[in-house]
């Protein structure tokens, strides 16, 4: 029976009344009655199910699993290429501290200094005898081989101490974490730093085996006396190999890396011993040691090696260590370096500036080869004391030995030595520089003006040749510190060090430019960069032979005299205003030393002149170094003596002076002072009475008694 579409109730009527039973049962499914009317049997059409009003949804898990895996690829990618970059595993081979470089003299043997760490070389537990390792597993990490890397007991454990104790006071940290902490991260304890360190030695972990993380351990680990790694504490402590340990000596080791500056037994051998005991009960409890084995071990007897103490630091070692360590690129262990510095010239150098008798004020000496090596170098009266290098890093003004660059620019101008310039007052702008005597000679030589280091000549000379070309003869040269652009730089003003200063003077002495100071000897240096930066450009043989020239003056007749020596020497004095900086700046057969004399607040220093104290210590430093001695005095013609020549005047040349005839008149006759004196002809010598009588009265003595009208005294 065909019964047509089904009920819809937005078929009603529009207008309906409110009281139709049918009006809210699509809403409510209720009648307006509130009955629900009875529902059909199932499978009649007529039958109608309401729609529920919140449907259940399903919850797709595996969408959410796929999700989160990908999330945690994505942060195990991201803390991988982190560990990668910021924790290489090659970096748990190299040492935790600057390994050591030991300096070396010149002559390539002896050693003048040591810096840094004494880093042994690496070992493999493989290799050891059982006990070295076990001793180290018993004290610091008994189930090393069955964790990941960290301990959760000992993780517990310390986060139990450090709550009671109100901060961090224990690490509990496993030899991998020890080894992560060590070779990648600071000691600072706290939990950002903790966290790093359980991620690094998850990657330790990961990427190499328990012998290898243990074999590193035991080479990085510090033992005190700054000594890292067991074959140099081995060497250090027991003058053995790593392999040759007892089980005394390896307990001993081992208790050291709780606190090793603490219980270094250099220092603290009766801690260090009790440390040991702990650590052979430790061996016991861990079953590596029996009872009877424990007992038998005795406290370990040390045998420090007996090596030459060698200064960490000195003037030279601080000025060469950082070219020492460039050259030397990333190293592992201990370097050895060649220096340039001569040990006899160093000693020559301490001495002269020791028997300067400064008091208060501080003096500095460095000496090179014209080629710019460094032989000697003295940066203040005691580095103990005071370890500014007064040669190195003092910048100072130089006073009258900038002069060279002047009198340098003046000869390439084209003058010589014996060009003319005015030695009279000169007023440049509003500056009127003065000699420091306060006399003026009117026209002079270039020669006799910088013998007698004229202010006023370089001044004029300064405004003849330009103040550019003055700049430009001091860059040349190698000076590389500011100079102002104004004409009192001729005399010293502008300021740079004592080597800077020396290795100018050194470009003369070499007849070519720029000379630069080195302290590493010649295998030492790289290759094709230094090389083109040691590049020399020679000076014109006229300019050279006119510079050396008046170099030379200054000490044979100028203001250098006290430098004079037995050889010809070049060199100029200088002495800043108030007498602040005293210098000396020369050369003599092919060594070139500056001296600076002051003091260390540049204060005056009343009476102090480069021709005096810089001058006398130059003098003696170079009579040592190079075998030579002061000039010999000037020879003094002796008068005639009138004796002598009144003997030869009596002999009668044609006459022989001996004969065996003893009627032969004397050979020779002086009489005089009442005696006879007789050389005889046979050799005899006769002294008698003189038989010589007076003829005549004394003379009468002359009255020199004025006249009484004489008036001696003068007029009022």
């Amino acid at each position: 029976m065909n019964l047509g579409p089904p009920f819809d109730p937005s078929d009603r009527r529009p207008g309906a009344s409110d009281d139709d039973p049918f009006a809210n049962f699509a809403r409510t499914g209720k009648l307006s009655s509130g009955t629900t009317p009875p529902a059909p049997p199932p499978g009649d059409p007529l039958r109608f199910d309401p729609p529920s009003a919140t449907p259940k949804r399903r919850i797709r898990w595996g969408r959410w699993i796929v999700r989160g895996t990908g999330v945690a690829i994505v942060l195990l990618v991201v803390a991988i290429i982190w560990l990668a970059i910021t924790a290489p595993l090659s970096r748990s081979l190299k040492p935790p501290t600057p390994p050591s470089i030991t300096l070396l003299a010149s002559d390539g043997k002896t050693p003048i200094a040591r810096r840094g760490a004494v880093i042994g070389d690496p070992v493999d537990v493989r290799t050891l005898p059982k006990h070295i390792p076990q001793a180290f597993l018993a004290i610091e990490d008994r189930r090393f081989y069955s964790h990941w890397g960290v301990s959760p007991r000992g993780i517990a454990r310390a986060m139990w101490n450090n709550a009671r104790a109100g901060g961090m006071r224990e690490g509990g940290s496993t030899i991998t974490q020890q080894l992560a902490k060590n070779a990648f991260l600071s000691s600072d304890r706290t939990f950002g730093r903790k966290a790093r360190e359980l991620m690094i030695s998850f990657w330790l972990e990961a990427w190499l085996t328990k012998d290898e993380i243990l074999s590193r351990y035991l080479s990085n680990a510090y033992f005190g006396d700054n000594v890292y790694g067991l074959s140099a504490a081995a060497k250090h402590y027991f003058s053995k190999q790593p392999e040759q340990l007892s089980v005394a000596q390896a307990a001993l080791l081992a208790g050291l890396v709780k606190a090793p500056s603490r219980l270094a037994p250099t220092i603290n051998l009766s801690g260090a011993r009790a440390r040991q005991k702990l650590v052979v009960g430790a061996m016991v409890e861990s079953g590596f040691l029996t009872k009877a084995e424990a007992a038998d071990v005795g406290p370990a007897r040390l045998k420090v090696e007996r090596t030459k103490t060698l200064p960490s630091g000195t003037y030279f070692a601080d000025w060469v260590l950082p070219q020492a360590r460039d050259r030397a690129g990333e190293i592992a262990n201990e370097l050895t370096v060649t220096t340039t510095l001569d040990q006899r010239m160093q000693r020559a150098a301490e001495r002269a500036i020791r028997r300067a008798g400064l008091r208060e004020a501080q003096a500095a000496l460095v000496a090179m080869r014209p080629d710019g090596t460094v032989v000697a170098m003295v940066g203040g009266k005691d580095y103990a004391k005071s370890p500014f290098n007064r040669a190195v890093q003092a910048k100072r003004q130089p006073g009258s030995t900038f002069k060279l660059f002047v009198y340098l620019a003046a000869l390439r101008s084209g003058m010589t030595p014996e060009s003319t310039v005015e030695d009279r007052p000169v007023t440049i702008g509003e500056w009127s520089p003065k000699n420091s005597d306060g006399r003026y000679a009117g026209d002079i030589t270039l020669a006799r003006a910088f013998a007698k280091s004229s202010n006023v000549a370089a001044a004029r000379l300064t405004k003849e040749v330009g103040v550019s070309n003055v700049i430009r003869a001091a860059r040349d040269l190698g000076v590389t510190s500011p100079i102002p652009n104004e004409a009192s730089i001729a005399l010293g003003t502008s300021t740079m060090s004592l080597l800077e200063l020396t290795s100018a003077y050194a470009a003369i002495a070499a007849g070519e430019y720029p000379v630069r100071a080195r302290g590493l000897s010649a295998e030492e240096e790289a290759g094709f960069i230094d090389r083109w930066r040691g590049r020399r450009t020679a000076i014109d043989d006229k300019t050279l032979e006119g510079m050396r020239e008046l170099l030379s003056r200054s000490i044979a007749s100028g203001t250098g005299q006290q430098a004079a020596l037995s050889i010809t020497g070049f060199g100029k004095t200088g002495t800043t205003q108030d007498s602040r900086d005293a210098l000396f700046v020369g050369y003599a057969q092919g060594l070139v030393a500056g001296v600076w004399v002051g003091n260390d607040d540049n204060s005056p220093n009343p009476g102090l002149q480069g021709g005096g104290i810089p001058a006398r210590i130059w003098r003696d430093f170079m009579i040592e170094a190079l075998g030579v001695s002061a000039p010999l005095p000037a020879v003094i013609e002796e008068p005639e003596d009138p004796v002598g020549n009144m003997i030869d005047d009596m002999i009668d040349p044609s006459e022989p002076i001996f004969t065996d005839d003893p009627a032969a008149p004397p050979a020779a006759e002086i009489e005089g002072l009442g005696l006879n004196v007789r050389l005889g002809r046979d050799g005899s010598f006769n002294v008698g009475p003189s038989d010589r009588r007076r003829d005549g009265p004394p003379p009468r003595r002359e009255d020199r008694r004025a006249p009484e009208d004489e008036d001696v005294d003068g007029p009022g």
